[in-house]
């Protein structure tokens, strides 16, 4: 049994829109990769100083800003959805897998349809 033209298309088009989703979430994910570096590292000589102890914490907030403004920078990214554009090609697939149970198919996370066996009724 061969899939239909329509079928085929709908391939097509959620293979294309989730390799059109790819580059960009890789820069998502490189952007995230490096401000957490950056917040960890910062926090790491922040934590290692021992004048962190003896003032208080704004002062100590302004005498690390590396620390201070990855990790707002950090911060602000994960208000701006971040973490929801490092996953999107997933969430678009799992959604797709959602909707195509009803019709007895499935799809990988590249978006290739998974046609199952139809169930036998007695």
């Amino acid at each position: 049994c061969t899939p239909s033209p329509d079928l085929k298309a709908f391939e097509r088009r959620l293979t294309e829109y989730i390799a059109c989703l790819q580059p960009a979430t890789g820069r998502w994910r490189m952007i995230l990769i490096v401000v957490s570096v950056c917040t960890a590292t910062g926090a790491w000589n922040w934590l290692i100083d021992p004048e962190t102890q003896k003032v208080s914490f704004f002062t100590s907030l302004w005498n690390h800003p590396f620390f201070t403004i990855s990790c707002i920078t950090l911060i602000g990214l994960f208000f701006a959805g971040i973490h929801k554009r490092v996953v999107a090609p997933s969430i678009i697939a799992a959604r797709c897998r959602t909707v195509l149970a009803e019709y007895n198919m499935s799809c990988d996370d590249t978006g290739k349809l998974i046609l199952k066996p139809r169930p036998h009724v007695q």
